[in-house]
């Protein structure tokens, strides 16, 4: 965002000047890329103290902070010195090319739009619930340092984020903050001809009104969708109420101003961008919107349309498990046909088809996952286990194609490093690998490491879980007075935790699948281990379930009743709303993070990854990314990297997780050198941290998705929008004749012989009204020991004589194999079609 534009937008909100010296602070106040930074954080505490600790608000400490205590810090050196540098690391960032602006300036990709239900990008925008939300907000955040062209589009719900609190009972209890505009750090986008920017979305009967915020995250610029206008009816100025809402109604609603309203602000803008990335298939409706937006400038059809804008749309998907996925009865579909119909110019029967697994299932309800593959060029999943879980769950879209050639590749979850170092661990980076750590340098982080002594390594650990242990009694004081507890009890929170004990944590949203209760299959084995006084063990927990969710609201009963046991006091603490602020600090403090999901379930898992930077290790399930990470010098694996069903299989991986504890974990801790350190967890540390915090950043994952995903997807986009579309229209053909006439193509007799080390395959092909052209011929096996052969293309030998559009096919393969394995196949070919992807016709010989 311009610095002329926040200084305007806050003058406006603010209504009084700042102090000479000072004015940098709107800048700051309103930059959600340094919320949460170490240096602007100090800033804020020290302006406002009380406001800082209450609200982690930068920008309405601003707004309400005396006049008199403006002018106080005005002359405060060390508060200037403090706004001076934190200016001016904000403005090298912005003036930086950036990672992408030095070598892809020059690229097809110009512009990017990210949609996402949910963005976690600071306490001061609650407008997130969990992991979705929070990768979202680091996305961004690493898209401003690295500079690629961004834009985020989202919605601004009148109430985000749930508080949660625990009655007497241990019983999880909600409340909903009102998300005031006015204190929030977003300002309206104006029209250039003057006013608050507008755009509307048909809904049945009527038009609702959607009025744009944008908030600044560096040189990005997320744009947020509001129905809470006074233009709208009052059930239309519910639409944004709340995040995730009950009921399909309202979230096919929400999803339909996400995607098609968040197109008409793009368009309204004079954005055109290259590529729009899907954060999961809420989005799915911009892809509808944009190929109409095509047909209206160009005069194509929708499927020709359909096939020009396909390829510049990315679907990343989040979901492990097919009951993940929103669904929408198709007699609902129809109520919203004329906003979909008005959009896309579409029948509805044909919208439907798009969200289906088979067109001829009318009675299947739209799956907006379904509807994002196939309005899409590319789909990836967030790690690499998340690849197999996705090709299972889409292989239905793609009947009688192996599940290895389903069309899902995945670029594994990262985080922004910077939103998650602490500041002792920033400084330690720094002395490693220089300031730029963060980005190309932190590749030579090893080498960089080794400068740091194994003294200074574990002084630096101790440190942090001392100041976690004394940010939690801060926290656990703050909830007892919540609770009316007696002097007693607050005594005892303000004193729990050994500052110098092991510390395990663990924390997340409560959900059966992620198993937060695998540590209470033997409370009695768990609680010995946590009352020990030798060699000491302690745990943090924390954790939300969903609202709805009534088995999630029972776990968390469940751990925090046992962790009220006074018997296990100061030992087991249970921290009450688990939020980003929260996060930070454990992610900082914690020796080793537990993660128990139900494996295939977790997707990727990105809390973990956050401790990282900051010397933490992981004890996890092998599943998501801690699957592609495990080594033993780096951490701890629960499990055998299998899926089970068995019903004693979580206490089996319960005793597990009590064996790990008891016979590795505590003894290498406590096992120290004459210099009281523990050379073996000193070792853990470095490779850790040298290893894997920059394999799991959001540096690493963003060059993934620019070079691996962006730019073939920009590329193929200008391709087929060139000339008017002329390749889209004619890729549009292409699938037309295989359509009409798949059914004419039958496969003949095969042969093979063996001649010395290899199989010769001969079979013959008729064509009937297919031109051979359009297909291939490959020969095709089975992956071998989880090792995937690629088909071999079979070469055309000649016209059978008399036999019309009729060839011989030929084929040489290494006989490693016995010949009965392989089996000739016809698929699609065009060069410039992704299949089976975009068309999903096969035929196999048997």
């Amino acid at each position: 965002m311009p610095e002329s534009l926040t200084e305007t937008a806050f003058a406006s909100f603010l209504h009084r000047p700042l102090p000479k010296g000072l004015e940098g602070l709107a800048e700051l106040a309103l930059d959600l890329r340094w919320h949460g930074s170490q240096l602007s954080d100090r800033l804020w505490e020290k302006l406002d103290p009380d406001a800082w600790e209450q609200t982690e608000n930068p920008f309405m400490i601003l707004q309400n902070v005396s006049q008199a205590r403006l002018e106080e810090v005005g002359q405060d050196t060390a508060f200037q010195e403090l706004l001076r540098h934190a200016l001016d690391d904000r403005r090298r960032s912005l003036e930086a090319p950036g990672w992408f602006g030095q070598r892809y300036s020059g690229s097809d990709l110009k512009s990017v739009t990210y949609f996402s239900m949910e963005f976690g990008l600071s306490e001061a925008l609650p407008i997130y619930s969990g992991g979705l939300g929070i990768l979202a907000g680091d996305f961004l955040k690493t898209a401003a340092d690295m500079g690629v062209p961004l834009v985020g589009i989202g919605l601004l719900y009148q109430q985000g984020y749930f508080r949660q609190i625990l009655d007497a009972n241990g019983w999880q209890l909600e409340a909903f903050p009102y998300n005031d505009p006015t204190v929030l750090p977003v300002i309206p986008v104006e029209k250039p001809e003057g006013g608050w920017l507008r755009v509307s979305v048909w809904l049945p009967g009527h038009q609702v009104q959607l009025r744009v915020w944008q908030a600044c995250v560096g040189r990005i610029t997320l744009y947020l969708l509001d129905s809470n206008d006074s233009l709208n009816s009052p059930w239309d100025r519910g639409i944004s109420a709340t995040l995730y809402p009950a009921g399909q109604e309202p979230r096919l609603v929400q999803e339909i101003v996400l995607g098609i309203g968040g197109w008409k602000v793009l368009e309204a803008l004079g954005i055109e961008p290259d590529v729009c990335h899907l954060n999961e298939g809420h989005a799915a409706f911009v892809a509808l919107a944009r190929a109409y937006s095509f047909m209206q400038k160009t005069g194509r059809s929708f499927p020709e349309a359909l096939w020009a804008t396909r390829a510049g749309n990315v679907f990343t998907t989040h979901t492990a498990v097919a009951a993940g996925f929103d669904r929408y009865d198709s007699d609902l579909i129809r109520k919203y046909a004329r906003s979909f119909t008005q959009t896309v110019g579409n029948s509805v029967d044909g919208l439907l088809d798009l969200g289906r697994s088979l067109p001829e299932r009318p009675e299947e309800p739209l799956n907006m996952a379904f509807l994002a593959i196939h309005t899409s060029g590319q789909v990836t999943a967030v790690s690499r286990p998340h690849r197999l879980v996705s090709r299972r769950l889409f292989e239905g879209l793609f009947p009688r194609w192996p599940v290895s050639e389903v069309p899902v590749g995945y670029v594994t979850n990262g985080v922004h490093i910077p939103s998650w170092d602490s500041e002792a661990a920033g400084a330690l980076w720094t002395q490693a690998c220089g300031k730029e750590n963060w980005q190309e340098a932190m590749l030579a982080s090893n080498e960089g490491l080794q400068k740091i002594s194994d003294t200074d390594l574990w002084n630096y650990r101790n440190a942090a879980r001392r100041s976690l242990v004394e940010h939690v009694r801060r926290r656990l004081v703050h909830q007892a007075h919540q609770h009316a507890a007696p002097e007693e009890a607050i005594q005892r929170a303000g004193s729990a935790l050994n500052p110098d004990a092991l510390t395990l944590g663990f924390a997340r949203r409560f959900a059966s699948y992620k198993r937060p209760t695998l540590l209470l299959q033997d409370p009695a084995r768990l609680a010995a281990l946590l009352s020990r006084s030798e060699r000491p063990l302690q745990l943090i927990v924390a954790g939300k379930a969903h609202p709805n969710d009534e088995e999630g609201k029972r776990l968390v009963q469940e751990m925090a009743n046992f962790a009220s046991q006074p018997y296990l006091s100061g030992h087991i603490v249970f921290i009450e709303d688990y939020d980003i602020s929260l996060m930070q600090q454990l992610a900082a403090g914690i020796d080793v993070w537990i993660n128990t999901p139900r494996r295939p379930w977790e997707a990727c898992g990105t809390s973990g990854m956050k401790l990282l930077v900051n010397g933490g290790l992981n004890l996890s399930e092998l599943d998501g990314w801690w699957a592609e990470a495990y080594r033993p010098e780096v951490g701890w694996a629960l499990g055998d990297g299998q899926e089970h069903t068995e019903p004693d299989w979580d206490a089996k991986e319960a005793g597990a997780l009590y064996d790990l504890l008891e016979q590795q974990i505590l003894p290498e801790f406590y096992d120290r050198n004459p210099a009281r350190i523990s050379e073996g967890w000193i070792r853990h540390i470095r490779a850790s941290m040298s290893e894997l915090t920059p394999q799991y950043s959001s540096y690493r994952m963003l060059r993934e998705y620019v070079e691996q995903v962006y730019l073939p997807s920009a590329s193929a986009f200008h391709r087929r929008t060139a000339d008017g579309a002329a390749l889209a229209a004619t890729l549009q053909k292409w699938q037309q004749h295989l359509a009409e006439n798949w059914n004419t193509l039958r496969f003949g007799a095969l042969t093979f012989h063996q001649e010395r080390n290899a199989w010769n395959f001969t079979v013959e092909v008729a064509f009937g009204s297919i031109n051979p052209d359009s297909v291939y011929v490959e020969l095709y096996a089975d992956p071998l020991d989880d090792l995937v052969a690629p088909p071999v293309k079979m070469k055309r030998a000649g016209k059978i004589a008399g036999a019309g559009s009729s060839y011989l096919y030929t084929a040489k393969v290494p006989a490693t194999r016995p010949a009965e394995h392989y089996t000739p196949r016809i698929v699609p070919f065009h060069p410039e079609a992704h299949l089976p992807l975009e068309e999903n016709h096969i035929l196999w010989q048997r």
